[in-house]
Parts: C-alpha cells; sequence; structure tokens
C-alpha cells in the first residue's frame, strides 16, 4: 500500500505560495501555486488534475519539486533532449546576412526571400532547417518582409526628369502669374 502523502504546507511554504499567486506574471507558476494550494485546503491530487487539466503524476511531481526546491519549484525547468538547432549561432548568422546586400555576397538578385535566406544560412553554419522555422525566428526577433519599392529611374529620360524637378520646385515658391499665350484655349471672337 503507498505512503500516504501530507499535503499540509506550513506557514513559510503558505505564504510564499500566497505571494506567488499574487505577484507571478508567469501563467505556469500561477496554475502550480493554484494546484499546491488546493492540495493544501484539502482537495485530493486527483480533483486537482481534473481541474486543471493535468495528469495525477504532474500534480505530484508539483508538490515534491515545490517542497525540494521551494519557491524555484514552482518555476519552469527545462526539459532534457535535443538541442534546438537554430541556437545563438545560427540566428547570429541569420541577422548578419538580413543586414548584408545579396550582392556583397557574390549573389545575383537582389532581395532575400526565405527560401534564398534560409539557403544562405545553411551553408554559412551547417544547419538546415525548414523554411517555416526560419519565417517563425524573424516573426519573433521582429524582422518583417517589406515589398520593395519600385525605382524606374534607370528607365527614365535624365533630362526630362531634371526640367520636371525643377519646374516642381517652381511651382512650390509661389503663385504663378498669368501670361497671355497662343495657346490658349480661350480667345475672343473677331
Amino acid at each position: 500500500m503507498p505512503k500516504k502523502i501530507d499535503f499540509t504546507l506550513n506557514e513559510t511554504e503558505l505564504s510564499i505560495i500566497e505571494e506567488s499567486l499574487k505577484q507571478s506574471g508567469s501563467a505556469r507558476v500561477v496554475k502550480r501555486a493554484t494546484a499546491l494550494r488546493m492540495l493544501h485546503l484539502g482537495q485530493r491530487p486527483r480533483e486537482v488534475a481534473d481541474i486543471l487539466a493535468v495528469s495525477l503524476p504532474t500534480v505530484y511531481e508539483w508538490f515534491h519539486r515545490f517542497r525540494a526546491e521551494g519557491e524555484a519549484g514552482l518555476d519552469h525547468h527545462s526539459k532534457s533532449g535535443r538541442p534546438p538547432t537554430a541556437d545563438e549561432s545560427y540566428i547570429k548568422a541569420l541577422e548578419e546576412t538580413l543586414e548584408t546586400e545579396p550582392g556583397e555576397l557574390g549573389y545575383d538578385f537582389t532581395l532575400w526571400t526565405i527560401e534564398r535566406l534560409n539557403q544562405h544560412v545553411s551553408q554559412v553554419t551547417g544547419k538546415q532547417l525548414v523554411d517555416e522555422r526560419v519565417r517563425t525566428i524573424l516573426k519573433e526577433r521582429d524582422w518583417v518582409y517589406r515589398r520593395p519599392k519600385e525605382d524606374l529611374a534607370a528607365k527614365q529620360d535624365k533630362e526630362a526628369r531634371k526640367w520636371a524637378e525643377e519646374f516642381l520646385d517652381e511651382l512650390k515658391k509661389g503663385p504663378v502669374t498669368p501670361t497671355t499665350t497662343s495657346s490658349s484655349l480661350w480667345m475672343k471672337r473677331p
């Protein structure tokens, strides 16, 4: 028969729980503190698990970790496992690439697309990510894609453009005094 666990908290532990419920900005900490408070108030672990939509072993784990570590036991502990492919060196290479024009790196295109960016950073770092993950990383770091502005300067007549700019500057200076010209659409009858 399993040993019965006493879920009663002492005054110090209870004050830590109450303070965590009031002050913590983390939803995880609040959820765990709520579970421990419910256990302290006499709820059964199964009821707490059902109310908070977690597994029964999770409730026991939260309680034992709090007893062992105190307030730090309420916080999230990273789990072991495969480290993320997009580590700090990958993200640094990604951001450095975004700040560099593709032409400076020897490419014949002028815009970075997600596919081109991913391919280049994969060659530099040796780490391959799917395009959607790269898109997510950029969004998390507040990088946004903007449409390029079309520049037709190379296709324009330079002299006509210069004349138009000078003409606009003259118009901005003030009102133009009308002059009579032969190109007027209005005229007196003979």
